[in-house]
């Protein structure tokens, strides 16, 4: 996406010098003690907060209230409004919810729910991921079990923008419901995940994506990995180190990766692992510690912690760590840092403290047997929950750990379960089980001191050196004839805003005219993928364009190219294949790769189509005496024949069982079949999906072979196909058109 070579002095539209230049992320400190992120205001689990309780009691000593409202995601706490992620509702409505609630009272103020769709995240899995507020703006941003991101204002939950990253970008869920909080930095909120996306972005890789956070329009995409292994929820951190910003996280390819948090500019990498990694770096000065409990690269040991220097560049080998530890099996729990002491839980609920210069073991003190908890420090005590039920209000020290407090939620026969760390605020401790949220402290309060900004400044003297240009929005979808309007920026070398870019504008195999970063598109009906790129001073930034045109749509795959596929689908490279079989061109689920790539929704174009139905022939053939899945989708629905189960489901979402609609269908084997699936909105917000099969070499019939009404349904989604290959599945003569 970049060529980067030392160029002569880039021409900015407004001339600046570095006394002048501005760091994009530099934000004033937040309000009063917000803790609008899941690991604080540092992103680190600490807080600075003094006065914080010792002793409270789930009866009433110490509690200021209690709402009962549960979850498995850490709340956030902005403005004295606290917010929280979880699922809502059961069975045919189950949604997730985000929940604002006063932070005073408990009182719910408003609440927000969202589908959950094309996801194979499972019903109590779902609300995972922390959301995070933005104290310059007011918003609150979250990410659901599907990859929809929302941003909502903080004031009264109005939805600003969404973006859904399955459909755009090739998000992959899995049954392990495994999902990364959002953070917002500057003017971005960044996620991240496993994504097989279209184009040239078609390979699978953990990709981070960067969105502006007003807006919603896509900033800037990084994929500096390798294969990914499973989905993962490390928490990312972002440190000055020697002057250099960088956004520090553990990946789903065992590697942990430092990039430029404004742009995404890959800093370094190193491999720690032979699994995904789902625990957050902590950072001291310019030295990163790293923990897992996977298989590691050059021991037969289970866990690793390790430190390395931060400020180093590039591909990074076990050999450069500074310190290494093995056995030590942290990999759910992140750990904290207190001066040079380092605590973590490990998954046996084993509180341990650790020496930073030399990773030396100080003290083990047992809290449990299992554990997802990450501790927060504040006050010099340490809050932590366990799976079990059990709350601690923890002290430590350098020889030891003194349990100041130790309370059962629930009952040891049916305990409250803590999965999500606590959020600290204005001298109280918000928890949260899987039953209930409870605030800890006093009912009235006495604000603390506003938090300091973690944002760092511009070095002395600036770095003009292999300056990199970032072209906005980086990746659209338009139709023919649309326009858009490309802006550039220019970022020195540690990822420092310098300011608007003024350069030559060119299009790389897109059909149309660009001037002064106005793209426009030629009218034909036809797809095009490509990139606008801009070159500035000899550096050159770029976009990717899609250019989808209006239903209706037909694909045969009699002229692609074999072992290709259609460049502008998302999810679709590595998964699927043109082939020519029995002398006829077929698209084929194929079999071969990892169980990321076994199960794929492919999506065909945008996702606010509408009121449409979607056709495809589809064979299935046998491997040992197993028959894959294979299907359509349109408008979020999809309509799945099971071939092993010999069934035909119609559903949203396909692990919550109580909103299939399914009929027995005898699927026969090296057998076409055409299948049929249209979506309509109905009043009321409900939405009508049926779907029929037949032999495609028989007439088709007049009534649906399965139909259903969804009350709380998907208003919009994009045309696809489904296919879960334990042995190929082949599709053809594919059409896609607005409903008669």
């Amino acid at each position: 996406m970049k060529t980067s070579i030392r160029p002569r002095r880039p021409n900015l539209s407004t001339p600046l010098t570095l006394l002048t230049l501005l760091l994009l992320s530099a934000a004033p400190a937040a309000p009063a003690a917000d803790w609008a992120e899941w690991r604080g205001p540092a992103r680190d689990g600490v807080s600075r907060e003094k006065g914080l309780p010792a002793k409270w009691s789930p009866a009433g000593d110490g509690l200021a209230w209690r709402a009962p409202y549960g979850g498995r995601s850490t709340p956030v706490v902005m403005a004295n409004r606290v917010y929280l992620f979880n699922g809502y509702e059961k069975g045919e409505r189950l949604r997730e919810r985000l929940m604002c609630l006063d932070a005073d009272t408990g009182k719910v103020l408003w609440e927000r729910h969202l589908n959950v769709y094309l996801s194979d995240v499972p019903p109590h899995r779902i609300g995972w991921a922390s959301p995070v507020g933005d104290s310059v703006t007011g918003n609150v941003y979250a990410m659901g079990g599907g990859g929809h991101l929302v941003g909502f204002s903080g004031k009264d939950g109005k939805v600003l923008w969404e973006r859904s990253l399955g459909e755009d970008f090739g998000l992959l869920t899995t049954h392990g419901g495994r999902t990364v909080s959002p953070i917002v930095d500057g003017d971005l909120v960044i996620v991240s995940g496993v994504t097989f996306s279209w184009g040239a972005h078609h390979r699978g890789l953990h990709r981070w994506m960067a969105f502006d956070k007003r807006t919603g329009e896509t900033v800037w995409t990084s994929a500096p990995g390798s294969q990914p292994y499973d989905t993962t929820y490390a928490a990312p951190v972002i440190a000055d180190v020697n002057g250099t910003r960088l956004l520090i996280q553990g990946a789903s390819d065992g590697w942990v990766h430092a990039v430029m948090p404004q742009t995404g500019e890959p800093v370094w990498k190193i491999e720690v692992s032979k699994r995904g990694l789902n625990t957050g770096v902590v950072v001291k000065d310019s030295t990163a510690i790293i923990t897992h409990s996977e298989e590691n690269l050059d021991s037969s040991d289970m866990g690793l912690m390790a430190a390395l220097d931060a400020s180093m560049k590039g591909e990074l080998k076990m050999a450069q760590l500074k310190w290494k530890v093995y056995g030590w099996q942290g990999g759910f729990s992140s750990p904290v840092l207190d001066g040079d002491r380092l605590y973590q839980v490990d998954n046996g609920a084993n509180l341990g403290a650790f020496d930073v210069t030399t990773g030396k073991q100080l003290w083990l003190q047992n809290l449990g047997t299992i554990q997802k908890a990450s501790p927060v420090l504040a006050d010099g005590k340490l809050y932590v929950g366990t799976e079990n039920g059990k709350f601690f209000i923890i002290e430590p020290s350098a020889t030891g750990a003194k349990v100041l407090d130790e309370d059962q939620l629930g009952t040891e026969q049916q305990p409250e379960s803590i999965i999500a760390s606590v959020a600290v605020s204005d001298g109280r401790v918000f928890l949260v089980t899987d039953a209930a949220l409870y605030c800890i402290g006093k009912k009235q309060v006495t604000p603390n001191p506003p938090t300091p900004s973690i944002a760092a400044q511009l070095p002395a003297g600036g770095a003009l050196e292999n300056p990199h240009v970032q072209v906005i929005p980086a990746e659209v979808t338009i139709r023919p004839g649309e326009k858009v309007n490309f802006r550039a920026r220019m970022f020195d070398s540690r990822g420092n805003l310098l300011g608007s870019a003024v350069g030559t504008w060119a299009l790389d195999n897109l059909k149309g005219t660009v001037e002064r970063g106005q793209f426009t598109a030629v009218p034909d009906a036809a797809v095009q993928t490509g990139e606008v790129r801009v070159n500035v001073g000899g550096v050159t930034g770029a976009a990717r364009v899609r250019v989808v045109p209006p239903l209706p749509w037909a694909e045969n795959f009699d002229a692609m190219e074999p072992n290709t596929f259609p460049q502008h689908w998302t999810n679709t490279g590595m998964k699927f294949v043109a082939r020519e079989v029995d002398g006829r061109k077929v698209f084929v689920k194929t079999t071969e790769g990892s169980s990321l790539r076994s199960r794929a929704r492919a999506f065909m174009g945008p996702s606010d189509l509408h009121d449409y139905t979607v056709e495809a022939d589809i064979l299935a053939t046998t491997k040992r005496r197993q028959v894959g899945d294979a299907g359509v989708v349109a408008q979020r629905y999809s309509l799945t024949l099971f071939g092993n189960a010999q069934k035909l489901e119609l559903t949203p979402w396909q692990p919550e069982t109580q909103r299939v609609a399914s009929v027995p269908f005898e699927w026969k084997v090296d057998t076409w079949y055409r299948v049929k699936l249209r979506v309509e909105n109905l009043p009321g917000g409900q939405v009508r999906a049926r779907g029929k099969v037949w032999p495609s070499s028989a007439p088709e019939p007049d009534a649906w072979t399965v139909e259903r009404t969804d009350p709380i349904g998907n208003r919009q989604g994009s045309p696809g196909i489904f296919g879960s290959a334990l042995a190929e599945i082949y599709f053809d003569n594919i059409k896609v058109y607005a409903n008669k």
